[in-house]
């Protein structure tokens, strides 16, 4: 690959939109998020409950309702998910998680946009896959597209 001006401009201007976006309130609010999330012992212990629980659910799964401890499990497994996903603290976190990946599925549909009408960008969010005209969800999704 041969370094023109225009791919070192290319790269200069990626960089910077990399530092906007590093920049943002969005990105500030989801690593303060991400910082109380991982100091709160009490927190931490609810999700390597979880962890240590999801082991067990997995091991049940291969075998199904046919794992003696499949039902205990089952019910295990929804109320520390349960117990987890109340937490306020890992509420604020997903909710600021969601944020932040909307601002880069936002930047990647206006990046690709930019490049043509015709770019297909897998943002993994039906909002923005439906408006490229695909009505089967999107062309990144992995399924066949009947986009044109």
């Amino acid at each position: 690959m041969l370094a023109t001006t225009e791919r070192i401009l290319l790269l200069d201007q990626a960089e910077e939109l990399a530092k906007m976006i590093l920049q943002s309130d969005i990105v500030e609010q989801y690593q303060i998020c991400l910082y109380k999330l991982q100091s709160n012992k009490e927190t931490q212990g609810k999700i390597k409950n979880f962890v240590r629980m999801k082991d067990r659910y997995e091991e049940v799964q291969r075998f199904g309702k046919y794992h003696p401890d499949y039902k205990v499990v089952m019910g295990q497994i929804r109320n520390i998910k349960r117990e987890m996903d109340l937490d306020e603290l890992v509420a604020e976190f997903k909710i600021a998680e969601n944020d932040l990946q909307q601002l880069l599925d936002e930047v990647s549909m206006i990046v690709g946009k930019s490049v043509s009408s015709h770019v297909k960008v897998p943002t993994g969010n039906p909002f923005f896959d439906s408006s490229s005209g695909c009505s089967t969800g999107g062309c990144g999704s992995g399924g066949s597209c009947g986009c044109s």
